[in-house]
Formats: structure tokens, sequence, C-alpha cells
């Protein structure tokens, strides 16, 4: 069964693999899937239609999102604190989602 996962490029693309994160194609941040807070936006009903995935990490940056304050706390503050270093640095060193 092919997943729907988001690329580089922000386009949408099927492939074999599924996705390592999760991510809001309107807020365009991305977490964990086992995000509490994504949890719990999705148990209300919301969320769901604007709910995209991606392959690994650098793919969701490449895209343009940011990282989740809840489940990627040191990562968001890292972007918080200087978003264009943070892009620049976190492209060129991938790491995987539970650092």
């Amino acid at each position: 069964m092919p997943y729907k996962l988001v690329g580089a490029d922000g386009r949408s693309y099927l492939s074999d693999m599924p996705g390592l994160l999760g991510g809001h194609r309107r807020l365009k941040g991305y977490g964990r899937l086992d995000c509490r807070s994504a949890r719990q936006w999705i148990a209300r009903g919301h969320y769901t239609r604007h709910r995209v995935f991606f392959a690994d990490e650098t793919t969701a940056i490449a895209a343009g999102y940011r990282p989740c304050a809840r489940c990627l706390p040191d990562r968001y503050a890292l972007w918080r604190k200087d978003r264009a270093q943070w892009a620049k640095t976190s492209l060129a060193a991938p790491q995987s989602p539970s650092t």
C-alpha cells in the first residue's frame, strides 16, 4: 500500500515506506508521530484535514516546516533562537527526530 508523503519541494508523492514524521500543512510544523499535541487535536476532530507526512527531518526542513515545540522542544528552541542559521545547520547535519 503506497503512503502519501511530502517531498523537499513541498509536493506530495507516493512512497512504499511510511513517513517518520507528521506535520500540519497550514501551520508548517512537523513533529514525531506520537506527539501528544497532535494526538489531542486529532482526537478532537481537527488537524487531520491538514496532516502531512515526511520521510525524514531533512525533508521537512527543506519543505519549509519548523519543529514542534511540544515533542521536539530542543529542536524548536534552536529554530526559534536563529531560524536562518538553524535551517542551514540542520540541513547540513541531519539528526534523528528523537534528538
